[in-house]
């Protein structure tokens, strides 16, 4: 492990970054701790200082921060200010030095899936071979790195035992070269590390990362779609774009934001959507049925490519649909609500008798009126009615050219004739 010690007789002129870890470890922390490193890359820092304060997070977000604090041509030192558990655990294990207050944490990094409950064997092995590597890349024995990991691995004298993941105390941590050394506060880690007259400056996440780090929370991603589900669903029941539709449209805004400002994806995702929302709106005025689905499959899409988590996305979905077809059941069961929305489309207007409509004109005037037929009805054919030709059917037998007839029944454009005989 290396030592900062030889930078007190030279710390006047050096650059030295502060950067906080705080909270859940999930990909928009990823986000800022990037813009931290290549920060303090461009200035030509010689030392980053994180101020560790995580009780842990995504295994997948932790590896990328990881990764990033290995892979920085800066020094970096974790200073663990409380706690440092599970993701951030390997986090600061992952830094050149560390550095604990009295009475900060350090372990319990079992690693479970987004359900809450133990991940797979082939994740768990992935997850022991990386707190592995992390320890003995900064010369720190891998035992005890794995026994946070791992509660099979015995280690009582640590109150470890069985069963037990390892957690380190400051002092444990010392003891077992896993920390450089315990501070009361940042002044006397300044002191220790010889950087107390250096450049100090603080990097602190922007409102813009702040928020895309909780649109990205685990839990706040089914909640916004959730909430989108209920909007739309009750939009559809509502007269005009109202409050409703706005805010579903606003936590499909949130959730996209969010996932961008994170880096999680690009605006490819959100051009997906938009595509997908335009065929849907086109299936209503276009018929077929493939527009729509396209559409669908579309939307569904964007919101998978936006994530970096399928199985979680695919249970956010789950919760939200779920959610909106129960929405959907209450506002029309009971509720008994009509849908304003498809009735802008469908014509629901009827032409009734009863309102003065008809369909072709109704010759009642005609029933029990004599005349001749101007052709042979075979059995239809054409009579003249007071000098009038009017299209007419016999009862079913034929009546030649010139016969008497008379109207005996009218419905609607239907007339029908009866022969009688000729009394000239």
């Amino acid at each position: 492990m290396s030592s900062f010690g030889g930078l007190a007789a030279s710390a006047q002129g050096k650059i030295v970054y502060h950067v906080p870890i705080e909270e859940t470890v999930e990909k928009g922390l990823s986000a800022f701790l990037e813009r931290a490193l290549n920060t303090a890359v461009a200035a030509d820092a010689d030392l980053v200082i994180f101020e560790v304060n995580t009780p842990g997070g995504a295994v997948d977000a932790a590896g990328e921060i990881a990764k990033l604090l290995s892979d920085s041509p800066v020094k970096t030192v974790a200073y663990v200010n409380n706690r440092a558990l599970s993701a951030g655990a390997y986090i600061a294990l992952s830094a050149d030095e560390i550095y604990m207050v009295p009475s900060a944490t350090m372990g319990s990094a079992a690693v479970i899936d987004s359900s809450g409950n133990a991940a797979s064997k082939k994740a768990q092995s992935y997850w022991l071979a990386a707190m592995k590597t992390a320890a003995e890349q900064n010369g720190r024995d891998p035992k005890f790195a794995q026994a946070m990991a791992d509660e099979d691995i015995n280690l009582p004298e640590y109150g470890a035992g069985k069963g037990k993941l390892l957690t380190f105390t400051a002092e444990q941590a010392k003891s077992a070269g896993y920390s450089e050394g315990i501070v009361s506060g940042k002044a006397e880690l300044y002191s220790k590390l010889g950087v107390e007259d250096a450049d100090i400056r603080m990097i602190e996440e922007s409102f813009p990362e702040k928020l895309a780090r909780f649109l990205t929370n685990p839990i706040v991603v089914p909640i916004l779609l959730t909430i989108a589900g209920i909007g739309i669903v009750i939009e559809l029941f509502s007269p005009g774009f109202g409050i409703p539709g706005v805010i579903g449209v606003s936590s499909l805004v949130l959730f996209f934001y969010g996932h961008l400002v994170a880096g999680i994806t690009g605006y490819e995702s959100l051009a997906m959507f938009i595509i997908g929302v335009i065929l849907v709106l086109a299936e209503f005025f276009l018929p077929g049925g493939i527009i729509g689905l396209l559409g669908f499959t579309a939307i569904v899409g964007s919101l998978f490519l936006a994530s970096d988590d399928p199985v979680h996305m695919t249970i956010s979905l789950l919760i939200a649909v779920t959610v909106s077809i129960l929405a959907f059941i209450l506002l029309v069961k009971v509720f008994g609500k009509q849908m304003k929305f498809f009735k802008k489309m469908i014509l629901t207007d009827a032409t009734k008798t009863e309102q003065g409509y008809v369909s072709n004109p109704n010759r009642v005037d005609l029933l029990g009126v004599k005349g001749k037929a101007f052709t042979d009805l075979r059995p239809s054919g054409t009579a003249l009615i007071n000098d009038e030709r009017v299209d007419v059917v016999t009862e079913g037998s034929y009546i030649s050219k010139g016969s008497s007839l008379i109207i005996v029944k009218v419905e609607g454009s239907r007339v029908v004739v009866r022969e009688i005989p000729d009394l000239n």
